[in-house]
């Protein structure tokens, strides 16, 4: 609480609550956003692992038959190893490489495409001619599971690196950060709600003050309200007891005539 106080300068203001809203705001899109990134990438992921299992069940069926008709070829045809060495000068088969989006994240994905013209079409005319072509087709066969295989195997490291990384972001959100948020937020709210009341209690004592001042003003004002009349009648009273004095001595006089 301390470390957050200062970072308030001791006295948060309703500008450091509102921003602090603001940021929760924003976290729990983030962790919303991760999340549903990550269950994406999760999805993808498992069905990356299903192909891949199946392009293994795949690769070693198709591996196994390539060798049983390599095996065929031998028998029918003798070595042609020198016979391909010499017969091939470019690649027929070559690998082109793109990234898929997905969620985000760049994977890279292999394509098998066949560049130029067969280069075994005169080899096993003499002999072993038909073996020697399903021989080809099925090593073919077994590039391209290869390929795919290769294609797959990357996406799955890739993947598997990206998810970790996901939901590491996520329980850092989910379980430090936002209650760090909701924490300082709740601290905020305590210490202006504390204020709020010390502000009206001032003002509370404030108004009672004056109050007090209003009464003592007010009685000040009227007892000299009522000195001024006891003053007021009193000079009243001594005027016309004069007069019947002076009333009375011109009576008994008596010179003066009326």
């Amino acid at each position: 609480m301390s470390g957050t106080a200062a970072r308030f300068n001791i006295f948060p203001t309703r500008m450091a609550l509102t921003t602090m809203k603001n940021r929760l705001k924003g976290a729990h899109t983030g962790h919303s956003l991760l999340k549903r990134k990550s269950e994406a990438l999760t999805r993808r992921f498992r069905e990356i692992v299903k192909k891949i299992d199946d392009a293994k069940r795949k690769m070693g069926k198709i591996m196994q038959v390539a060798n049983f008709s390599y095996a065929e070829v031998k028998y029918s045809a003798g070595d042609i190893g020198y016979q391909v060495r010499e017969s091939v000068k470019t690649a027929q088969l070559k690998v082109k490489a793109r990234s898929e989006n997905v969620s985000g994240v760049q994977l890279p994905a292999f394509d098998l495409i066949v560049d130029g013209q067969n280069a075994f079409e005169l080899t096993g005319l003499g002999r072993g001619g038909q073996q020697i072509g399903k021989c080809r087709d099925t090593y073919r066969k077994a590039i391209e599971v290869l390929v795919e295989l290769a294609s797959l195997q990357t996406a799955f490291v890739i993947l598997d690196e990206v998810i970790k990384v996901t939901n590491r972001r996520v329980n850092a959100i989910e379980h430090v950060i936002i209650p760090k948020i909701e924490n300082t937020i709740k601290f905020i709210t305590a210490e202006l709600d504390e204020a709020d009341r010390e502000e009206f209690f001032r003002l509370k004592k404030v108004q009672g003050k004056k109050k007090e001042r209003q009464e003592v003003e007010n009685q000040l004002q009227a007892k000299e309200r009522a000195e001024r009349e006891a003053a007021g009648i009193a000079v009243a009273e001594s005027g016309d007891s004069g007069a019947a004095n002076l009333l009375n001595e011109y009576e008994q006089d008596p010179d003066v005539i009326f």
